[in-house]
Parts: C-alpha cells; sequence; structure tokens
C-alpha cells in the first residue's frame, strides 16, 4: 500500500509538470498569435519610411521622392490617396502575375498584407478607360479596409475625393460617385481592359449593384478608377469603389 501510495504521487507529480508544461506552451503560443496578429496589422499601415516618398508639393529638393521608391522596385508606378481615409499607399503593377503583390509589399518583400496593385492588364500611365486597384481588406482599416465603410451612407456622403500621383509627375484628382457590391467572377466588373472606347457598358452594369451611389455628370467618355477589396462575411464578396479622374 505504501508503495502503490508513493506511485500515486509519483504520478500526480508528473500529470502536474506535464499539465503546467502544456499550460505554458498554450500560453506562449496564444501570445505570440497575439503579437503576430498585432505586427501583421500594424505592418499594414503606411510607416513613416514609406510615406516620406509621397508625392507632396512642400517637398524640399532633399526629401525622398515617388522616383527614388520606384528605384528600389521597379514595379512602383504611382501612389493613391483616397482623403479622410487611410488609404495612402503607393501602387504597384506586375508585369506578369496578377496575384504577385496579393502576399507581397512594395519592396518585393514577402508580407501577408500585401500592397496596392494595378490590375495586370491596365496601362500603368492609367489612360485606360477603365482601371482597376485591389487591396487587401484589413478589419484595422489598413490597405484597402476602408472601402467597406463606403457602404455606409453617411460615410459616403463626407468621403468624396482623392488624388493619384505618376511618376512622370502626372496628377489626378479623384471624384467618388459610387460604391457597388459584387462577387469575384463579375465579368464586367473584374475585366477592365474591355472597356476600351466607352465606359458605358461598365456604368450600366454597376448601375444594378450600387449600395451607394451619387450624380458627378458622368460620360460614356470619362476615365474611372475602381478601388476592389473582399467582403467582411462572403468569401467572394467584393466590395468595389470608384471614382472619375479628372
Amino acid at each position: 500500500m505504501i508503495f502503490a501510495g508513493k506511485l500515486a504521487r509519483i504520478g500526480n507529480r508528473i500529470l502536474g509538470i506535464f499539465a503546467a508544461l502544456l499550460i505554458l506552451a498554450l500560453g506562449s503560443y496564444g501570445g505570440y498569435s497575439l503579437w503576430d496578429t498585432f505586427r501583421l496589422y500594424q505592418g499594414a499601415y503606411a510607416s513613416s519610411d514609406l510615406i516620406r516618398y509621397k508625392p507632396s508639393a512642400d517637398k524640399s529638393p532633399d526629401d525622398p521622392t515617388l522616383a527614388d521608391l520606384a528605384a528600389l522596385n521597379d514595379e512602383v508606378i504611382g501612389w493613391i490617396t483616397l482623403d479622410g481615409t487611410h488609404i495612402d499607399y503607393p501602387i504597384v503593377q506586375s508585369s506578369d502575375d496578377q496575384l504577385e503583390y496579393v502576399n507581397k509589399d512594395v519592396y518585393g518583400e514577402f508580407s501577408l498584407s500585401g500592397a496596392i496593385f494595378l490590375d495586370v492588364n491596365n496601362s500603368p500611365d492609367f489612360t485606360d478607360r477603365y482601371s482597376l486597384l485591389y487591396g487587401h481588406h484589413m478589419d484595422n482599416g489598413a490597405m484597402f479596409g476602408d472601402i467597406t465603410e463606403f457602404e455606409d451612407e453617411s460615410y459616403f456622403d463626407s468621403h468624396r475625393t482623392g488624388t493619384l500621383y505618376l511618376l512622370d509627375g502626372t496628377t489626378y484628382k479623384i471624384t467618388i460617385f459610387a460604391c457597388v457590391e459584387t462577387d469575384a467572377m463579375d465579368a464586367v466588373v473584374f475585366n477592365p481592359t474591355a472597356q476600351k472606347d466607352s465606359v458605358q457598358e461598365l456604368l450600366d452594369h454597376i448601375e444594378g449593384l450600387t449600395v451607394q451611389e451619387r450624380d458627378i455628370g458622368l460620360t460614356d467618355s470619362d476615365r474611372i478608377i475602381g478601388f476592389s477589396t473582399c467582403e467582411d462575411a462572403e468569401t467572394n464578396g467584393r466590395t468595389i469603389v470608384y471614382g472619375r479622374l479628372e
């Protein structure tokens, strides 16, 4: 009986040690997961080092330029800003792989938050009738996380403008006119180069998809820019905000 009691006590100690180690391991993993998630979301915002490359009228001659950023990655083609949102990023475009920047940042390094990128079939100088940008939907509003905010009427009404800067110094003002919901298989929305001479087909198509819209006097000869991201709850759901390039 004495021997059996000793074995039981030893067994209890071993089980206690094992349980403690298991709790420690789970706690460490949970802590790492939280830290990794925090790092992912924080890394999705444009850092102060990256913002230095943003074109600005008040930049000094010694400040880094968008061309300097393009010297680090020759697939950098511009910078996009939507006023009053977190969307304030450089734009990249792969030469041959539509999904290259889904998991690569503007420097070409691996990143789960990816980069803001132009459809691989669009012209990098944004001379197409319809140009389409893509970005991840981040829950903290980073990347294109704020695109889904445009579904709200008050947000849509108070966020109307943006700016597109190109490498050659060309600057376009953006007037936002619609927020639509569709799915990833939408053959009109996600085939931007089909709109060769007129955007009327696109305008007619998105009319039936609009969640919010405003009349800005569009014509079929306008140049349109779209900002596409994933919906929260739907695997194939997409939210796209549309603006006119001026």
